[in-house]
């Protein structure tokens, strides 16, 4: 099983990057590939800038990956209750070149923030969306308080209820 994983989110100590990692690696004989959104660096996607160069090959190299995947994990950053501007403006020209971005891939949906709800109001609105752009949910897990609960060093989730919690799910998938 091909495995593809990452972050919304552009920063280069991404938190949310860490726990797609994490998790990622939970899973059984999986051959794991973590991507960077940074990778996928695009203008601001306008229709304008669209007639002008086309679709972009950033999007159709992000697709093709997505293509080459069996699962994706994907952890969402959340900026002022939602997606990150990086994660939006890739999605937005994904989807110009195939609406069911995500294709049908089943799908472990998570977020984490520094706070006590995890990037919760992030994932909501993934949860609902994603659906109507190829993603098949399979389950979702939030991270609240990260730095509380994330042990960097180990570069691995800490705190047993939430470790045990995020194993099960894995497990069950």
């Amino acid at each position: 099983m091909k495995i593809i994983a990452f972050a919304g989110s552009p920063s280069k100590n991404s938190i949310n990057k860490k726990l797609a990692t994490y998790v990622a690696h939970l899973f059984k004989n999986a051959d794991i590939e973590i991507l960077d959104l940074n990778d996928y660096e695009m203008p601001l996607f306008s229709v304008d800038i669209e007639k002008m160069i086309g679709q972009h090959p950033l999007a159709k190299a992000l697709l093709d990956k997505i293509a080459s995947a069996d699962f994706i994990v994907l952890s969402l950053a959340e900026n002022n209750s939602n997606y990150s501007a990086a994660f939006k403006n890739v999605f937005d020209w994904c989807s110009r070149i195939n609406g069911k971005v995500f294709q049908n891939k089943p799908m472990l949906l998570m977020a984490t923030s520094d706070g006590k709800r995890g990037g919760s109001n992030v994932l909501e609105i993934a949860k609902n969306a994603f659906p109507r752009y190829g993603a098949d949910i399979k389950a979702t897990f939030s991270l609240p308080s990260f730095y509380e609960n994330f042990d960097m060093e180990k570069g691995k989730i800490s705190n047993t209820e939430f470790d045990e919690a995020i194993k099960k799910i894995v497990s069950e998938l």
